[in-house]
């Protein structure tokens, strides 16, 4: 990797945390660890001065290696609050994803079916907790790309059915891997994107093609009134994105300026 990285979209950000303006309101977000990050400044952002790095690293104790337990066996059923099992898993999302759900939905690339975001295990009714035989349920929830909104779809383990269904507008809840991957697409495909690729060119001396070439954190984005240009008022309705990129193996990228709706397929820079 080169030493020295020059500007394009801003600098790399060599510390483990960032500002990030989600709205009007600046939200401290805190980075993934940085291990293996250079710390000169790119053309993506601001750096993190490299003293404050120094002090806490020169202030703390050394971390023992962390020891990975081997996981349990896991049966075919979980038990009371035990966590879904991997049948579990795979058992309620097909239960939550009806015929009429997958023909009339869309998902983050444009293809057929909702945006599967996750699958959690549902708290118990009021008059159910404590019940050693309180029904197991699961909340499976999607986005729908087509007309943006939240579904959220109660399944019942035992009997294998839908008891509950809810369908919610300018609900944004956490980003799901694969629509980080798809910003990430638009915004390497885009012109505003330039400065990420000659970023990321500085840093390994590779182009910059797709996103699995990236390690990818990123958040949703809100529109606030006059904080942002007039392509981006509908963030929050629309669901948008600001990503935090890492090279793999090298320095962050700090594109907070862009914002990519993934609703509109469109990206944008912030006003400043």
């Amino acid at each position: 990797m080169r030493k020295t990285v020059h500007r394009h979209l801003g600098k790399v950000v060599a510390g483990t945390a960032i500002a990030v303006a989600g709205t009007a309101v600046m939200v401290a977000v805190t980075l993934p660890g940085t291990a293996g990050a250079d710390d000169s400044g790119t053309r993506a952002g601001q750096a993190v001065p490299k003293e404050a790095g120094a002090a806490a690293g020169a202030g703390g104790r050394a971390v023992s290696p962390g020891v990975v337990e081997a996981a349990p066996a896991e049966g075919h059923k979980g038990e009371g609050r035990d966590p879904l099992t991997d049948d579990e898993l795979k058992r309620v999302e097909k239960v939550a994803l009806s015929k009429q759900l997958f023909r009339s939905s869309e998902s983050v690339d444009g293809d057929r079916g909702p945006q599967r975001l996750g699958v959690d295990l549902a708290e118990p009714e009021a008059d159910e907790v404590g019940r050693p035989d309180a029904p197991r349920r699961a909340d499976v929830t999607f986005y729908d790309y087509r007309d943006d909104t939240l579904v959220t779809r109660t399944v019942d383990l035992g009997t294998g059915e839908v008891v509950h269904s809810d369908t919610q507008h300018g609900v944004q809840p956490p980003l799901s891997r694969a629509e980080k991957a798809e910003a990430a697409a638009l915004l390497i495909a885009d012109p505003l994107g330039s400065g990420l690729k000659a970023d990321y060119e500085d840093a390994t001396g590779k182009a910059l093609t797709g996103p699995d070439q990236l390690q990818l954190s990123g958040a949703v984005y809100r529109a606030a009134p006059g904080a942002q240009p007039a392509v981006l008022d509908r963030c929050g309705e629309h669901r948008c994105v600001r990503l935090f990129p890492k090279v793999k193996n090298g320095p962050w990228v700090d594109a907070r300026s862009l914002v990519i709706d993934l609703s509109a397929r469109k990206v944008a820079r912030l006003d400043r």
